[in-house]
């Protein structure tokens, strides 16, 4: 990175930092004191951060304080630790009877976001790269955090989103896809096989939180050719089980009915 982006970069940093629960709102000169620069090239920083929803502005008293956005990142980050947190111990289980990769993703957008990984030990296997970035409509953690998202943010997604292939096998008809998410809501977990890497096949099931809403998705993942159908309905019975149990830890009560129903 050139060194003039950095410069902005920890000038950007160091303006977020003047805001806290005790100031949450502050002048363009009070912050230009606080990081030692000048009025005029603090207001162009704090303009550029505004119109990219990190800050927002009061219109009348024109201070400034937190935006949308910095506040969609810390959300993002809680909700990873919180729910890092209670997925361990499962994972731990699931990878040791399984002996296949058993990954956590979150739900970040149109995307999900792989948060912790536990690989196979087996010589063929599909590692899961932690921070790797994947869209929803290809792959079972993808899929089934989708089918368990609202009505409207599942149309949301599909006004928005771009529904590229992967691989030959990417569901990228939207009325396809619809109906695939509809049988994995009543079935409670999706499988995929070659949706994302062409070998690869998963079992995934979602984790809730407590308006009934994906946050996350357990996935059980390996190479298509140990994903015979028996072994499948054996890891859909446990990924569904273990990510039931999570749900609950995070406050999700059995039988209640996700918003959007």
């Amino acid at each position: 990175m050139p060194p003039e982006q950095i410069q902005t970069l920890s000038r950007a940093v160091a303006i977020l930092d003047c805001f806290s629960l005790e100031q949450p709102e502050w002048g363009v000169r009070e912050i230009a004191r606080k990081v030692q620069l000048s009025s005029s090239a603090t207001g162009r920083l704090l303009a550029a951060m505004k119109d990219l929803g990190i800050l927002s502005q009061n219109p009348q008293t024109r201070a400034y304080s937190m935006g949308a956005r910095a506040l969609s990142w810390a959300g993002m980050y809680t909700a990873t630790l919180d729910v890092r947190n209670q997925a361990l111990p499962a994972m731990e289980d699931l990878h040791h009877s399984t002996q296949e990769t058993i990954s956590l993703y979150i739900l970040d957008g149109n995307e999900r976001v792989c948060v912790e990984r536990m690989e196979s030990l087996q010589n063929v296997r599909i590692v899961a790269r932690l921070g790797r970035r994947l869209p929803l409509h290809a792959g079972a953690a993808g899929k089934v955090m989708l089918a368990f998202l609202s009505v409207p943010r599942q149309n949301d997604f599909f006004r928005t989103a771009q529904l590229q292939p992967l691989t030959s096998h990417t569901l990228v008809e939207p009325a396809q896809l619809r109906a695939e998410l509809a049988k994995i809501h009543e079935a409670g977990v999706a499988v995929s096989y070659g949706e994302w890497i062409d070998d690869a096949a998963g079992v995934a099931a979602p984790i809730l939180d407590d308006t009934g809403q994906a946050i996350a998705a357990l996935t059980i993942s390996g190479p298509i050719l140990r994903f015979d159908a028996e072994r499948v309905n054996v890891y859909c019975r446990e990924v569904k089980r273990v990510a039931g149990q999570i749900s609950e830890n995070m406050g999700y009560r059995r039988g209640q009915l996700t918003i959007g129903e």
